[in-house]
Order: C-alpha cells, then sequence, then structure tokens
C-alpha cells in the first residue's frame, strides 16, 4: 500500500475593509419670505421631525440664518435636497436647501 501525502490548504481570512462613505450635512438657509410654520412642516416631512425639534431648527434657521437639518450618504442628501427644494417651489416660496461635505 502506498503512503499519500495530502496537502493541506490553509485559508486566510482576509478583512476587506469597507470604506465609510463621505457623508453631507443638509443646511437650510433662512430668506425673509418663507414662513416659519412652512419651514416646521419642511423639517417634519421630510426628516422626520417631532413637532419641538422642527421649531428648534426652525428658529436656529431664523436666528443664525442656516442650520443643519441632517447628515446623509450622498445620495440621500441630494435626493432630500431636491425634495425640499421642488416642494418649496411648488408652494411658491424661496427656502434654499444645500448641501455641504461633513
Amino acid at each position: 500500500m502506498a503512503d499519500k501525502d495530502l496537502d493541506t490548504v490553509t485559508l486566510i481570512s482576509e478583512k476587506s475593509e469597507l470604506k465609510v462613505p463621505p457623508l453631507y450635512k443638509i443646511v437650510l438657509l433662512n430668506d425673509d419670505f418663507t414662513p416659519m410654520d412652512f419651514v416646521v412642516e419642511v423639517l417634519k416631512m421630510f426628516f422626520a421631525m417631532n413637532e419641538e425639534q422642527a421649531i428648534q431648527v426652525m428658529l436656529k434657521v431664523h436666528t443664525e440664518g442656516a442650520a443643519v437639518c441632517g447628515v446623509y450618504p450622498s445620495d440621500i442628501a441630494n435626493t432630500k435636497v431636491n425634495q425640499v427644494v421642488e416642494f418649496a417651489r411648488s408652494n411658491q416660496h424661496p427656502l434654499q436647501c444645500i448641501m455641504e461635505e461633513n
């Protein structure tokens, strides 16, 4: 009977490092024409804020000129900016919403 050497195979698991996608801040900008209650509705509708959170962010926009509404990956941030601007325009408001790299 012949002896057979069995080749052993060792699997080396490599941990692949997944890079976190860059995040973007969504910022609402103050203007003198968009009603405060409309801004509150936008914050509740598009950023899932409750009434109290939305009022606090709206007041920050009003007093400081801008406020961050949320931080998202690029695709989501871009979609939200477009939704907010389109909604504001369809309601004849000049509300501005931009995204900035975090």
